[in-house]
């Protein structure tokens, strides 16, 4: 049982690992101290959702729906096209290099950004419904549930681990160019995952 809990912690934080709109989000997010609890409680909570429906099976069933996915990857595609051009007008704004304001969003809309770059991404649901649902169902019974839970916690510590280290990057992002670079590399990268939907929904 031991070792299910292991591989499930294993091929979670595998999967999750990665540089990604969603990971870029949750450090540039923890190095502003913006909602800092909050963003990688959501991530994580809507991981763990996700994962339970992937180990239930629900899984198979989104990946056998193209009409599904091809919707999901035209949203995600248009809302990390808008992150990222917001991103990139950050890198360029002379006010978006203010450190001394540890809150820079509402909370309602740290809320509605985090569950956008969480549930428009369709590499979310192949991650935790697909990939981890099929290594899962090779469990039964109460191996089964470990290594569900083994998945999840590797996701907790995963975005809890990002948010809070950007607390240990903060004071190099004292310096304005720290900023530009930081806003020009989530914008470029929320633009890459966006073309890459695209291409992956013409194709």
């Amino acid at each position: 049982m031991v070792m299910a809990f292991a591989k499930g912690f294993g091929v979670g934080a595998g999967l999750i690992v990665a540089i990604g709109a969603q990971n870029a989000f949750v450090l540039s997010q923890g190095i502003r101290r913006n909602h800092e609890i909050v963003i990688p409680l959501i991530c994580s909570v809507c991981d763990a959702i996700l994962i339970t429906l992937g180990i239930c099976g629900v899984g198979s069933m989104v990946s056998s729906n193209p009409g599904l996915a091809k919707v999901t990857a035209w949203g995600g595609a248009l809302f990390l096209f808008w992150y990222g051009l917001n991103a990139l007008r950050s890198a360029m704004s002379p006010g978006s290099l203010e450190t001394s304001h540890q809150v820079s969003g509402t909370l309602k809309a740290t809320i509605a950004a985090t569950l956008g770059l969480t549930l428009l991404n369709p590499h979310v649901y192949l991650d935790t419904m697909v990939l981890i649902g099929t290594i899962g169902s090779q469990f039964m019974g109460e191996e089964r549930r470990l290594f569900a839970m083994g998945a999840i916690l590797a996701s907790f510590v995963w975005f809890f681990g990002l948010s809070m280290g950007g607390r240990v990057l903060a004071p190099l992002f004292k310096r304005p160019i720290a900023w530009r670079v930081l806003d020009s590399l989530v914008g470029i990268t929320m633009w890459s995952i966006a073309a890459s939907l695209v291409a992956q929904t013409l194709s």
